[in-house]
């Protein structure tokens, strides 16, 4: 334990506290020890990190070494809040014509308002239907194409990954992907690859062709193999991963992401896995001409990149390594 000046800016960067302060409250952080470890040189700090010397000391006046929660922003929300100039008349009246007219906007509706001798403006009548429509009072109407045909959803189980959702288990996030294989004129087939994006955990399985059956075939071995349980899966848009699959990931309980179309980023773990598995298996081993010698000698090279070979990734740790500490670690 490091104390600098008299102060506990050093004491207290230990892990549990730090890791419950975001990004830039421990990069303000950084900030204050710097400026204590070199004689509280505020011009130094300010050009060792290109920052102004006004915003380096508003934070160090409030800075406080004992609660680091002085380096998170405030709110910005201002004291008095504009309050509502219209009467609760007003607002049923706005309420009952927008439920008479659920497409209309302010723009129509204030002059028929008006009409009935109430004194509002547009704008007003806007901040009124937005009032309405934020308490839940109403809704925005559902526009529908009565000439088109309606269509049952293509997906019944998979879903956009939403925004809140992030990987912080194994197990959390599991991006599974195929590649066409062709060793010889002839004979090609699918590789399957799915990767925890936690422990850079690979599942490997070829099949003779990707389809919805094989894919579920798939999700069997990754389940079989993975040591620790599978919450959601992450696919592209592509047909082996839908009907039987999707069925097989709602029979399971898992939850199943779908990429948005042209989006392969998304999936980047897994598409850099397989340039991993074509550059370190396919280019330098001789393949059989059978799947099931195939499948063997994925299986072997799968053992050997989850429990021997190191990964940049996680330190040139193996996965099986991290997966272990990880689990201690939370243990």
């Amino acid at each position: 334990m490091r104390i600098v000046s008299g102060t506990a800016s050093g004491a207290l960067r230990l892990g549990r506290y730090t890791r419950e302060l975001s990004r830039e409250a421990r990069r303000r952080l950084k900030w204050m020890d710097y400026y204590e470890e070199n004689r509280r040189n505020a011009r130094l700090t300010c050009r060792h990190f290109d920052i102004s010397p006004q915003t380096f000391y508003r934070w160090w006046r409030r800075y406080n070494p004992h609660n680091l929660a002085t380096l998170e922003e405030r709110s910005r929300r201002p004291h008095r809040t504009r309050q509502p100039t219209w009467s609760n008349d007003l607002a049923l009246a706005v309420q009952e014509l927008r439920e008479r007219f659920p497409v209309w906007g302010k723009d129509k509706l204030a002059p028929l308002l008006r009409d009935q001798g109430w004194q509002c403006s547009t704008s007003m009548v806007g901040r009124i239907l937005r009032s309405l429509q934020e308490r839940g009072v109403i809704r925005k109407a559902s526009l529908k194409d009565p000439w088109q045909r309606p269509r049952p959803p293509r997906r019944p189980y998979g879903m956009r990954k939403p925004k809140e959702y992030a990987a912080r288990r194994p197990g959390d996030i599991v991006q599974v992907d195929t590649a066409h294989i062709q060793p010889c004129s002839g004979w090609t087939f699918k590789h399957f690859t799915a990767r925890d994006v936690v422990t850079r955990w690979d599942v490997l399985e070829a099949h003779s062709r990707a389809t919805a059956h094989a894919a579920a075939g798939f999700l069997d071995t990754i389940l079989a193999r993975m040591p620790f349980p599978v919450t959601a899966i992450q696919v592209d848009g592509g047909s082996e991963f839908m009907a039987e699959f999707e069925i097989a990931c709602q029979e399971r309980g898992i939850r199943l992401f779908v990429l948005p179309p042209r989006s392969p980023k998304l999936n980047g773990h897994v598409e850099r896995a397989q340039r991993t598995h074509k550059e370190e298996f396919y280019e330098v081993v001789d393949l059989p001409d059978s799947l099931k010698e195939v499948n063997q000698m994925l299986k072997a090279w799968e053992d050997i990149y989850n429990g021997y070979r190191p990964h940049q990734a996680l330190g040139y740790l193996t996965p099986m390594a991290f997966y272990q500490q990880s689990s201690h670690a939370a243990a």
